[in-house]
């Protein structure tokens, strides 16, 4: 494993050897910090060259497991298998469901507007979440490494039915790639691979991919993210660093009024949003008692000397597994924004 290298102004430099990074910790000439669960350092001085080698970043696009991998000539950096963002269209249903018994009731509203979301250029709000997921383990791996190209394994959904053309122009999956492929081009050179190239530079490898798609292993999606990259960057008949990180994006949940279902006494609670007394949900703190955690929800409890007193929930960052849901926030110490949890790293078997 490789340590990333940025400047004094955090621009990505070539990374560096983990016993070299822990000199110039000790010594003074750089600073170490963390990147989303990478470690990372950060030069105080200037550094001796601006010589950066091409390293390219493979991305194998999937359904639910996604995998990205970051080379060059001479090292394989950093394998990462992310869960993709599925549960988008679940919440808006839930969303129109809610919006539609509310028509229902015999209370005062407003007359319906027009759509104003008719003929408009626009990505379908699933599509919209997944791929702008890829989009940010893009950038949040090109403020690490000096990134010259992307290889993307391309999709394609179903054009012909029954004979006929379809799902060419208005194909959600057609609509989100073409949006992802532009957002790539803006940061750095792109190419596009598809399926049958992908398996054609596996067997010329002799490489294997697993049939066990949700499995942590390099085989399951990140052989593919490999293989893409080395085919652009070269260097390597096999794979010389097979480790990778898992990475799960934390689910948000829109504000609520109230929940769809009341509780004991017909009282219905809030729910949701991005707020938990004073903490962005999700970031990370530090407790005297827990340690190192994430912030979930949070609730209200009162008493007799603090009538409004508010207590976060605390959570695991690998399992997300809740701690706690009587933190005090004055007892944590806030630490880093966060949005997603890496939740294993993964050693070659």
């Amino acid at each position: 494993m490789f340590v990333p290298v940025v400047n004094s102004e955090n621009r990505p430099l070539m990374p560096t050897t983990p016993s070299r990074a822990k000199r110039w910790v000790k010594s003074g000439v750089a600073t170490p910090f963390w990147k989303k669960g990478v470690f990372c350092v950060r030069l105080n001085v200037e550094p001796s060259n601006y010589n950066y080698q091409p390293i390219a970043v493979g991305i194998d696009p999937g359904s639910k497991r996604e995998g990205f991998t970051v080379k060059s000539k001479s090292h394989t950096y950093l394998n990462i298998q992310t869960h993709a963002v599925d549960w988008a269209k679940d919440h808006v249903e839930v969303k129109r469901n809610m919006r539609r018994t509310r028509r229902f009731r015999n209370t005062p509203c407003r007359q319906n507007r027009t759509n104003r979301l008719a003929n408009k250029n626009r990505i379908p709000p699933s599509t919209k979440a997944r791929w702008q997921w890829k989009l940010r383990m893009v950038n949040w791996l090109t403020s690490m490494f000096y990134v010259s190209a992307f290889v993307v394994e391309d999709i394609k959904a179903r054009t012909w039915k029954n004979g006929h053309k379809w799902n060419v122009s208005f194909s959600p999956l057609e609509v989100g790639k073409h949006w992802f492929y532009s957002e790539l081009r803006k940061l750095a050179h792109l190419e596009i691979r598809s399926g049958n190239d992908t398996y054609e530079l596996r067997q010329s490898l002799g490489l294997k991919k697993s049939k066990q798609k949700l499995s942590k292993k390099f085989e399951a999606h990140c052989i593919d993210s490999w293989v893409l990259a080395n085919w652009y960057i070269g260097g390597h008949i096999q794979p010389d660093n097979t480790k990778l990180i898992e990475v799960i994006p934390m689910e948000f949940h829109r504000r609520q009024l109230h929940r769809l279902q009341h509780s004991t006494g017909h009282i219905r609670s809030r729910y949701g949003g991005t707020l938990s007394a004073g903490f962005k949900r999700g970031s990370i703190v530090k407790h005297p008692k827990y340690g190192f955690c994430y912030v979930g929800g949070w609730q209200e409890s009162p008493t007799k000397k603090e009538p409004h007193r508010k207590t976060i929930s605390l959570h695991e960052l690998k399992t997300g597994k809740r701690l706690t849901q009587n933190a005090l926030p004055a007892d944590c110490k806030f630490l880093a924004y966060n949005s997603w949890r890496i939740a294993n790293i993964v050693k070659p078997s």
